[in-house]
C-alpha cells in the first residue's frame, strides 16, 4: 500500500476531502458572518441557527409538499432570507450605531429561541434528507474513491463564495453597500435608500446561511443541534480571516478545513482543538486577524 509520510494514502485523501467539505461549509457560513458584520456591524449569533433553519426548510418542503432538492436549494434560502429581513426590519434596525454587543446578545437569544421551538417539535435526532439521485454514488479517481455528492458540495461552494465575493467588491450594488457602511449620510445624498441596502445585506448573509444548510442536509442529516454545533467553530474562521473581510472569510474556511483534515491523520487528538489554537496564536500575532484591516 502506497505511503505519504507514513501514513496511507487513501487514508490521507479521504481526509484532505473530509476537509475541503468542512472547509467549503466554514467559507460559506463564515462568508455570511463577514457580509454581515462587515456591511452592518452586527454580530449575528443567528447564523447558526438560519444555517438548521435553511436544512429544515429544505425537509419539510420534501416531507409536506414533495419539493425536491434543486428547488428546494433555491427555495430554502430565499425564505431564510425572508426570515431575516424581518427580524432586520422589526429587531435589528433599533440596534444599528450601537455597540456590537446588543447585537450579538439579541441574535443569541434569536438563536437560542430557533433552536429551542425546534428542538420541542423535532426533538434532537436526526432527520434523513437523501440527496439526488443524479448526485449518487461515486468516481474512482485511482488514487481514491470521490462521492459525487461531496464533490458538488465542493464546487458549488467555491462557485457560491466566488460569485458574492465579485458582488461585494466588484460591481456598483457592492460599492453602494460598502460606502453605505462608511457613510450612510453620503450615500443617500446621491438618492440611494441605504436602509433598504442594509436590510438586503443582512438578507444576503443569512440566505448564505439558509444554503450551506440545504448543502448540508444530505451529508450531517437534519438537526436541530447542527447550527450550534458548528457555530463556534466559524466564529473561530472569521475572527482568524478578519471579521468584515471578505475574502478573509472564504480563504480562512478553506485553509483551516484542510488543516483540520489532516490533524486528523497526524494528530487526531488535536484536531478538535487546532483551529481555536490558531485562532489564539492569530489574535497574540494579528488582533485585526489575517486579512482584516487595523482599526
Amino acid at each position: 500500500m502506497n505511503t505519504i509520510f507514513g501514513v496511507p494514502a487513501p487514508a490521507l485523501y479521504g481526509q484532505v476531502l473530509l476537509g475541503l467539505i468542512n472547509g467549503s461549509f466554514y467559507a460559506m457560513l463564515s462568508l455570511g458572518l463577514a457580509v454581515i458584520f462587515g456591511l452592518l456591524r452586527i454580530i449575528n449569533f443567528a447564523h447558526g441557527a438560519q444555517y438548521m433553519l435553511g436544512a429544515f426548510v429544505a425537509y419539510l418542503l420534501l416531507f409536506y409538499g414533495g419539493v425536491a432538492y434543486w428547488p428546494a436549494l433555491i427555495l430554502a434560502p430565499v425564505i431564510v432570507a425572508g426570515v431575516a429581513i424581518v427580524i432586520e426590519r422589526t429587531m435589528l434596525r433599533r440596534l444599528y450605531g450601537l455597540d456590537p454587543l446588543y447585537g450579538l446578545l439579541l441574535t443569541f437569544g434569536l438563536a437560542l429561541i430557533i433552536e429551542g421551538l425546534f428542538r420541542y417539535w423535532f426533538g434532537t435526532s436526526g432527520k434523513p434528507y437523501a440527496p439526488p439521485a443524479a448526485l449518487t454514488g461515486g468516481v474512482n479517481l485511482g488514487f481514491m474513491f470521490l462521492p459525487i455528492y461531496r464533490g458538488w458540495v465542493v464546487v458549488a461552494s467555491l462557485a457560491v463564495c466566488i460569485g458574492t465575493w465579485l458582488l461585494i467588491e466588484k460591481t456598483r450594488l457592492g460599492a453602494y453597500l460598502r460606502a453605505a457602511t462608511e457613510n450612510p449620510v453620503m450615500v443617500q445624498a446621491f438618492g440611494v435608500n441605504v436602509p433598504l441596502l442594509l436590510t438586503l445585506a443582512y438578507g444576503l448573509g443569512a440566505g448564505l446561511a439558509g444554503l450551506a444548510g440545504v448543502l448540508a442536509a444530505p451529508i450531517y442529516q437534519v438537526s436541530p443541534l447542527m447550527g450550534s454545533n458548528l457555530i463556534i467553530v466559524v466564529f473561530a474562521v472569521v475572527v482568524v480571516g478578519g471579521m468584515g473581510s471578505i475574502l478573509g472569510a472564504i480563504l480562512t474556511g478553506y485553509m483551516l478545513g484542510l488543516l483540520e483534515g489532516l490533524t486528523k491523520v497526524f494528530y487526531p487528538e488535536a484536531s478538535n482543538i487546532v483551529i481555536f489554537v490558531i485562532m489564539a496564536v492569530v489574535l497574540l500575532i494579528r488582533p485585526a486577524g489575517l486579512f482584516g484591516r487595523e482599526a
